[in-house]
């Protein structure tokens, strides 16, 4: 069932969001370095969220044993953070967090540059992942939008430029869970309910783009990595909206 939130309601969730858009602002600000752990990142996240008062939401989430899923670049998402893993200049860092803040949840996620300089190919992939982000934000804040319009914009910017839709995972309502109805598909799914979007939806949109196939493979012993089917890079761009009379309001961007 699809949560109908409240003016206070979406105010919590905004507050929340908007500490999460600051930590992901450091974090892309230069605090990734090379040389770094995953963990070290992680570590920085828990503090920053838990000296908020707040909670890290992915944290025991389904169990699993982080606060932010770090995803390098052949991995798409649920990457968990390990003092072994050691990030490089030109590395994708795809980053994914939500804050429990006094209960209401936001949700975002970046992928990060190691050193501001990559592949052309690299580059290019966050470039357009990072804009089917935006497309698939616009669609959504047109008077009448369904879930399904959201897809469209996102499948047919990242195929246009030659990229894969992942279409095992999705984006979903948010703000009182970590995950709430309804999905949002990166492609138009004949098979998935298609609502159309009501003022007081709160979403999160999240484009995941491979450079290759848009397949992947998660049969890995940790019961969480995700990674692409071929090897290539993936990138993650995510922001929780809510859904108003006049649009959007994209909650996690200040």
């Amino acid at each position: 069932m699809i949560t109908i939130k409240s003016e206070k309601q979406i105010d919590g969730i905004r507050k929340s969001c908007h500490e999460l858009a600051r930590l992901l602002d450091i974090l892309e600000s230069g605090f990734l370095k090379e040389g770094m752990s995953t963990k070290d990142i992680d570590d920085f996240c828990y503090d920053y969220i838990t000296n908020l008062g707040g909670k890290p939401a992915f944290l025991g989430y389904g169990g699993f044993p982080a606060s932010a899923c770090i995803s390098v670049n052949d991995v798409v998402i649920h990457g968990i953070p390990t003092k072994k893993h050691i990030i490089k200049n030109g590395d994708l860092v795809s980053i994914d967090l939500g804050i429990d803040l006094n209960g209401y949840i936001s949700d975002s996620a970046r992928t990060i540059i190691v050193g501001g300089k990559s592949t052309e190919a690299n580059e290019k992939l966050c470039r357009v992942t990072k804009e089917c982000l935006e497309l698939g934000c616009k669609a959504a804040a047109k008077k009448g939008a369904r879930v399904s319009d959201i897809g469209r914009a996102v499948y047919s910017h990242a195929t246009k430029n030659g990229f894969g839709v992942v279409k095992d995972y999705c984006g979903h309502g948010v703000g009182l869970e970590l995950h709430e109805s309804p999905e949002i598909p990166n492609y138009v799914s004949h098979l998935s309910p298609n609502p159309r979007l009501r003022a007081g939806m709160v979403i999160a949109i999240e484009p995941m783009i491979n450079m290759g196939t848009g397949k992947i493979l998660d049969n890995f012993d940790d019961g969480w990595t995700v990674k692409t089917a071929d090897g290539k890079p993936s990138a993650h761009f995510e922001h929780t909206i809510a859904i108003t009379n006049d649009g959007i309001e994209i909650l996690t961007k200040i």
